[in-house]
């Protein structure tokens, strides 16, 4: 029985440091580097917010997360049309999120989506120094017509 004892405590702490360690190095500003998009069905990945979007996301040590992201180029809307318009170039959202492994889950309870209200959205990451590496699950993409999409994205740790 004390060899089990043994081996559980041994268990819990190799791995929960590590799951603690990216927790620990997650926490605070990240600014947006690129943001690319790919295709489930092969297409060429490709810049749609254009070849410097802008964004920034944050990670607290309360385990909530916000992220807003925007196309480089957006006009001041002077119409409907316009606001729709710049509504589809941007993108934000927030919520708690937890780790697993190499992935984060963020349970989202504000979004500039409506549609992902109550929804976990996955991410995975990989820390890379003060760069983050992240790349959405697979989904519909409902600004590109629902065509099956995930995003890629680098972040620079704001110091």
């Amino acid at each position: 029985m004390s060899k089990w004892i043994i081996v559980l405590f041994g268990l819990v702490f190799t791995v929960n440091p590590a799951f603690a360690d990216d927790r620990a190095a997650l926490i605070g500003t990240w600014k947006l580097v690129s943001w690319t998009t790919e295709w489930q069905d092969g297409s060429e990945r490709a810049p749609i917010y254009g070849k410097n979007p802008k964004g920034y996301i944050i990670f607290t040590a309360q385990g909530r997360m916000m992220a807003v992201l925007e196309a480089e180029v957006r006009k001041v809307p002077q119409s409907d049309e316009e606001s729709a318009a710049a509504f589809r170039s941007m993108t934000a959202y927030s919520g708690v999120y937890s780790l697993e492994g190499d992935k984060w889950v963020t349970k989202v309870d504000v979004s500039s989506n409506p549609a992902w209200h109550g929804t976990n959205q996955v991410r995975f990451y990989k820390l890379d120094g003060d760069q983050l590496h992240v790349t959405s699950a697979w989904q519909p993409n409902l600004k590109l017509g629902g065509k099956v999409t995930r995003s890629v994205l680098v972040w620079e740790r704001v110091k």
